[in-house]
C-alpha cells in the first residue's frame, strides 16, 4: 500500500462486494458515489480547467431540494458524495448545511476545492461532518499560482493559511477529517514541487497528491496535451524524501502511465451504475465526458426524486445502450472510472485460471 493508503491512484469498488454481486446478477443498484456541483461559477479560471465548456454560469443548487434528495439518497444506500463539480463548491451559501444533512443521512462527505473560501467559519462546520477535504493547488509559488489559476497571487498564501487554520481546528477538537493538497504535474513547475511538499506538510496536510493532467474532449483548451510523464520518473523518489509519519506524497504513477500510453484494458464502460454526477442545475448525468448530451442525462432533481430518476426505465435504457455500444475511444484519458472499469471488465471476462486462488 505504501504512501497511498487511501488508494487514490486505484479504486475501492472491490471493497463493496455486495453491491458488485447485485450488479453481476443484473439487479438495479443505487450508486455508491455521487459527485455534486453546488455552484456553477468559480473564483478561478485555471488554464487547464476541463470544465471550462460549462461556462462558469452563476447558478446554484436549490438548498431545500438538495436537503430532501440527500436524505433520500442516504435511505437508498448511497455511501458517499463529493462536493466539487464545474464550479467552486464553497461559493454556495448553504454548503455547510448541505454537508451536515448528507452526513446526518449516513453518507460520507468529501470536498475538492481551491481552498480560498475554506476560512475558519467553514472549517469549523465542515470538519466534524467531512471525511476528507482536498485542496487543488497547482503551482508551488504565488507567482506561478497566479498564472496557472488565473487569479491574484495573494490567493496562494490565503490557501496555505486556510489549511493551517483547518488543521489547528482539527487538532483542537480531535476531528478525523483528512486534509490534503493535490497538484497537477506541469513540467515548468516540477522543480519547485519538493519545496511545495514541505509547505503542504508544514501547513498540517496529511498528504500531497501529484496527478497527471487530464483533458476532456469537450474542453475549450488543451494546453498540455503534449505532456509525457515518463520524463519525471525520478521526481517520485525526490518527493518521497519529504515524507514523515504524518505526511505522505501520493504520486499517481499509474494514472500517468495511462496518460502516456493511452491504452485501456476494457472495451466498454461498465461503471455507470456505480456513480452519478449532479450539475449545478440539478441535472443527473451518467458521465462527465458526455455532459450536455441528452443520451447521458437521466433527469432533474428539481422535477423528480432521485429514486424516480435512478430506478426509472429511461436511465436503465440509457445505461444499457452505453454498456452495449458506447465507443470509449472518445473518452478522456485518466478518467477516474478507468480502474473501476478494468476491475468490472475482468469480472465479466474472467481469465482461464481465475479459480486457482
Amino acid at each position: 500500500m505504501g504512501s497511498d493508503k487511501y488508494n487514490i491512484d486505484g479504486h475501492k469498488l472491490h471493497l463493496h462486494p455486495e453491491r458488485v454481486s447485485q450488479w453481476l446478477n443484473g439487479e438495479t443498484i443505487a450508486p455508491l458515489y455521487i459527485e455534486i456541483s453546488p455552484s456553477g461559477t468559480c473564483n478561478h479560471r485555471c488554464i487547464f480547467c476541463s470544465m471550462d465548456f460549462m461556462g462558469y454560469k452563476k447558478r446554484f443548487l436549490d438548498s431545500a431540494v438538495m436537503y430532501e434528495r440527500l436524505r433520500e439518497c442516504g435511505k437508498l444506500g448511497v455511501r458517499s458524495v463529493m462536493f466539487a463539480g464545474e464550479g467552486e463548491p464553497l461559493l454556495h451559501k448553504d454548503i455547510c448545511s448541505m454537508a451536515e444533512v448528507a452526513h446526518a443521512s449516513g453518507i460520507d462527505v468529501a470536498f475538492t476545492t481551491n481552498g480560498v473560501f475554506l476560512d475558519e467559519e467553514h472549517a469549523a462546520r465542515l470538519l466534524p461532518v467531512t471525511s476528507w477535504i482536498k485542496v487543488s493547488c497547482n503551482a508551488a509559488t504565488a507567482e506561478e499560482y497566479a498564472r496557472v489559476h488565473r487569479t491574484a497571487a495573494k490567493d496562494f498564501s490565503q490557501v496555505i493559511k486556510n489549511v493551517e487554520t483547518a488543521a489547528s481546528i482539527r487538532a483542537r477538537h480531535g476531528y478525523s477529517c483528512t486534509l490534503g493538497f493535490q497538484c497537477i504535474l506541469l513540467p515548468e513547475f516540477a522543480g519547485n514541487l519538493p519545496a511545495f511538499a514541505r509547505q503542504a506538510r508544514d501547513a498540517g496536510a496529511d498528504y500531497l497528491v501529484i496527478k497527471p493532467y487530464t483533458h476532456s474532449p469537450l474542453s475549450l483548451h488543451n494546453p498540455f496535451g503534449h505532456l509525457h510523464y515518463e520524463d519525471f520518473a525520478d521526481l517520485e523518489e525526490t518527493l518521497r524524501a519529504e515524507e514523515t509519519p504524518g505526511f505522505k506524497v501520493v504520486f499517481r504513477s499509474e494514472a500517468m502511465q495511462r496518460w502516456d500510453t493511452k491504452k485501456m484494458d476494457f472495451d466498454r464502460c461498465l461503471a455507470l451504475p456505480f456513480w452519478a454526477y449532479v450539475d449545478s442545475e440539478a441535472n443527473v448525468w451518467g458521465c462527465l465526458r458526455h455532459l450536455n448530451e441528452e443520451e447521458f442525462r437521466y433527469g432533474n432533481l428539481s422535477e423528480q426524486t432521485f429514486a424516480e430518476i435512478w430506478m426509472g426505465d429511461d436511465r436503465r435504457a440509457k445505461v444499457k445502450q452505453c454498456t452495449e455500444s458506447l465507443d470509449i475511444t472518445n473518452c478522456h484519458v485518466t478518467c477516474r472510472m478507468e480502474p473501476v472499469n478494468s476491475y468490472l471488465w475482468r469480472l465479466r471476462h474472467p481469465y482461464p485460471h481465475d479459480n486457482f486462488i
